[in-house]
């Protein structure tokens, strides 16, 4: 059997995360521009501010939408959903960066 087979079986690793970092392509954050985002500062500030500041990520305005990481495989495949809700500012921008996801310098500098 398969160390991945293993650790699926055990429950170490769960069947949405039992991919790597190299198989991210992209990302999106989908999140209501409104409602919910205003109740959650850190977060706003997160998604207007720093998101658009990353290569490889969208930001997509869905009415009614919590705040969610959403990255995304080849063909645009979903591989997890992360909810942002509960997260500061530096910890939704520590998550992508572990993601592996990087500040473009050309949109650092505007």
């Amino acid at each position: 059997m398969s160390f991945l087979k293993v650790l699926l079986c055990t429950g170490f690793i769960t069947f949405s995360s039992a991919y790597l970092l190299s198989d991210i392509k992209s990302a999106k954050i989908e999140t209501c521009r409104g409602c919910s985002l205003n109740r959650l500062p850190e977060v706003k500030n997160f998604v207007m501010q720093d998101a658009p500041l990353y290569d490889r990520l969208e930001v997509k305005f869905i009415s009614g939408a919590p705040p969610e990481l959403v990255l995304l495989g080849d063909g645009d495949m979903e591989l997890e959903r992360l909810p942002l809700s509960n997260l500061k500012r530096q910890e939704c921008n520590n998550l992508l960066e572990d993601k592996g996801f990087h500040i473009s310098p050309k949109k650092e500098e505007f």
